[in-house]
Parts: C-alpha cells; structure tokens; sequence
C-alpha cells in the first residue's frame, strides 16, 4: 500500500514539476493561457502568445521522447509538417467562422460566436444552393451507378479487343478537371459544339442546351458521369471477377434464371462495393466546383450554383470570409454524417441485422 501510494503521488507531483520534459504541464498551461490569451489580449498579441503556447508543448514533448522513443522522434518532421499543411489551417479557419473578419480588410478580427452559423443556417439562398446540389448529386451519381454498373457486367466478359477498349473507358477519370470542363463547355457550344451541329441536321437550327435551368444541370450531369462512371465500373468489376465459378456453373445445372443468379449469387458479391461506390461518388458530387465553374459559372443565373461554388464566390468573389469558413465546416458536418450513415449501413450488413 505504501509503495502504490508513493507511486501514485510521485505520478501527480510530476504533473507541477518544472522541468523542459514535462510535457504534460506543458499542455496544461497552454490550455489555459491559449484561451484566455484570445478572451482578454488583442489578437494581434494573443496570436503570438497561443503560437509561443503551442511551441512549448511541441519542445516539452520532444525534450520527453529524446532517448526513450526514438521512433516517434522519426517521425516527428512529418507529423510537423501535417500540421503545418493540413491541420493548422483547418484549426485557423474554424476560428475565423466565430470572428468577424474580411480577407480584403486589414481590420483584426473581432469575436462574433456563433452568429455566422446561425446567418449561415437561416439564410434562404443557402438552402436554394443546397437544394440545388442535391438535385445534382441525385442524378449523376444514379447516373454513374447505372452505367458503372452495365460497363462492368460488359468487360466482365471476354472478347476481342476487351483490354484496349477498356483502356479507352477509364481515359475520362485520368484527365483533369480542367480538360473535362473546357471539353464539355466546347461540346456543348451551340456555334460549332458537336452536339449542335448533330441536332442541326435534323432540325436545321443550332441548338443551346445551356439555356435553361434543366438543359444546363443535364449537361452537368453527364459530363460528371462521363469522367467518373468508369471508377464505379472498376469497383464492381472487382466484385464481379471475385465471385466463384463453381456458384455459376451450380446455378446453370438448377437451371436458374438470369435474374435469379444474379439476385442469389452476384448481386451479394457486389452489394458491398456498390454501397463503397455510391459512398465516394455522394461525397464527391456534393464537393462539385470544377464542373459546374467551367461549364456554367452557375447559370444561368443561380440555377445550376451549388453549394461549393457558392462558398468559393462568398470566399473569393464577396471577401465573407467567416460566413464561408462556417458554411464550409457545415458541409464538413454533412459529409461525416454521410460517411456515418455508410458505416452503418455496413456494420448491419455484416451482423445481418
């Protein structure tokens, strides 16, 4: 009893002990003096105090590891520079939602709590937006699924010249954004764009498919499904290959139907990827900016600006800068629950609830 007590009151005297390897007080302390620092300094001094805070814990931390864990000092540069690229920034933008500050403006900052959430969330043209998006999201991810999953009930088979058609399929999903859009908005051009010219022999008139609000989300769709149909024919051909020849060759002597063999036996082989594939894809078309900004800029008018383009003009076009910063951590919300939602679906499949 004696010797644990001692153990114990050692382990909570080291807590106070002064020392450079004492990482834990460290901690403490820089939880403590970061937020009063931003509560009660100007921020101008409060942002050096929470930086010089921040360096002490790293230094405190190193000083702890140095001789006793060589390998978290390996990789200590690289969590650092983690930090620096992709962790810092996200830690500074999501404080600036809770400020009022403007890029353009070389006022500091001042505190604002929740009230860009709040404008964010009450504001009509936001939910327009989001509508919008998931208009989009809806029919070009059905879209993908539908041809992902016929182009790999395709190439499942052999024939000849399979592989070089199939490296002619996946070519859309290597090209770049950019040369998507720029192809779409040229294909789309109703002066000498391809697809004017086609409906101009039968109809004898050039024909605008980007002048309407249903023409332009169309012409969205497909270019999108275009580029990324080919990653969800890749994922459920993994799963049509994986499936056994023996469960095939038994079904034929039952004399099952096609539907049947593909509802008992195919279908739950490819279940789990297609839910990866419809996972990937939602997230990524409710992240669309690229398309949309070179085909339509979001026209016309508002009709095809989703929610991303809209946070990129509150950004960079409007200078809103924490009004974007809470709308983008909202979308970030959105999306973890869209992951959530997946996860879950996942975990009952394999419990079989």
């Amino acid at each position: 009893m004696s010797s644990a007590s001692t153990e114990v009151k050692s382990k909570g005297s080291s807590w106070l002990a002064i020392h450079p390897a004492n990482w834990r007080l460290a901690l403490l302390a820089a939880a403590v003096v970061i937020p009063l620092s931003i509560a009660f300094l100007p921020l101008e001094v409060a942002f050096w105090v929470s930086l010089a805070a921040a360096a002490a814990v790293a230094f405190a931390a190193v000083a702890n590891a140095w001789g006793r864990h060589t390998g978290g000092l390996l990789v200590a540069p690289a969590l650092a520079l983690l930090f620096l690229m992709n962790i810092f920034p996200l830690m500074w933008s999501f404080g600036l939602s809770f400020f009022h500050f403007r890029a353009n403006r070389a006022k500091p900052p001042r505190f604002a709590g929740l009230n860009y959430y709040e404008k964010v969330l009450s504001d009509p043209t936001v939910w327009e937006r989001l509508q919008t998006t998931a208009t989009i999201v809806v029919l070009t991810v059905a879209l993908q699924l539908i041809i992902g999953f016929l182009l790999a009930l395709l190439f499942e088979k052999q024939f000849p010249g399979r592989r070089f058609l199939l490296i002619l399929v996946l070519t859309p999903m290597m090209l770049s954004f950019v040369a998507v859009g720029a192809f779409f908005r040229y294909y789309y051009e109703p002066t000498f764009g391809l697809l004017s010219q086609a409906i101009r022999v039968f109809t004898g008139e050039p024909y605008i498919l980007l002048d309407s609000p249903a023409g332009a989300i169309a012409g969205i769709v497909i270019a999108d499904a275009w580029m990324w149909s080919p990653f969800v024919m890749l994922l459920v051909l993994a799963g049509l290959v994986s499936v056994p020849k023996y469960l095939y060759e038994a079904a034929m002597i039952d004399r099952a139907s096609w539907w049947q063999t593909f509802r008992t036996i195919t279908f739950p082989y490819i279940k789990g990827l297609l839910l990866l594939a419809l996972l990937f894809r939602t997230i990524e078309a409710f992240k669309l900016f690229d398309i949309v900004f070179l085909i339509t800029d979001g026209g016309p008018g508002t009709s095809t600006e989703t929610i991303a383009v809209y946070v990129y003009r509150l950004a960079f076009q409007y200078f809103k800068t924490s009004q974007s910063s809470a709308l983008a951590y909202i979308l970030l919300f959105v999306v973890i629950v869209l992951t959530n939602l997946y996860l879950y679906f996942v975990k009952r499949r394999t419990t079989g609830g």
